[in-house]
């Protein structure tokens, strides 16, 4: 069986344009948050900042952020997530970021190797908000195994 890692994507509906001084403070802090992310154990890949546009297309939303990255294990991305410096910057997203509706961040697994497409992301957001966590698209909240998404039979 080849190694799967887990890929995720994270979309944010921003308060205001980049430039606006409300996302100032977002700003100054993306290469202090990439460059934890780049540092944390299990980090694998992320999408650089010059491919996003292409996101916004697909998403059909220009004032949507996307984040989309590539880890060893669901508990190095909760690490990262929740218990590195990255928290800090985390915990002010109202400052910047409008509440969604919808799910706006979704795990899959990926062969060794596969950097995820944005629309693969789109995909699995929509199967998530369409069917709940399952093994094909899930949230922090499911903590389902490689094995699992494998054995998972997609519905239509």
């Amino acid at each position: 069986m080849h190694t799967l890692h887990l890929a995720e994507v994270n979309i944010a509906k921003r308060l205001a344009p980049m430039d606006d001084p409300i996302m100032q403070d977002f700003v100054n802090n993306v290469d202090k948050m990439n460059a934890i992310a780049d540092a944390a154990e299990g980090f694998i890949w992320r999408m650089k900042d010059e491919d996003k546009e292409l996101g916004a297309k697909i998403f059909k939303d220009d004032s949507l952020l996307i984040n989309m990255s590539v880890w060893t294990s669901l508990n190095a991305l909760f690490n990262y997530t929740y218990k590195s410096d990255h928290i800090e910057v985390f915990k002010r997203k109202k400052e910047w970021f409008s509440k969604m509706k919808m799910m706006h961040m979704a795990f899959w697994y990926v062969p060794e190797g596969y950097e995820p497409t944005f629309q693969d992301a789109k995909d699995r957001l929509d199967y998530l908000n369409k069917h709940g966590d399952t093994p094909y698209a899930f949230s922090f909240k499911s903590k389902f195994s490689a094995k699992d998404a494998i054995n998972y039979k997609i519905q239509e």
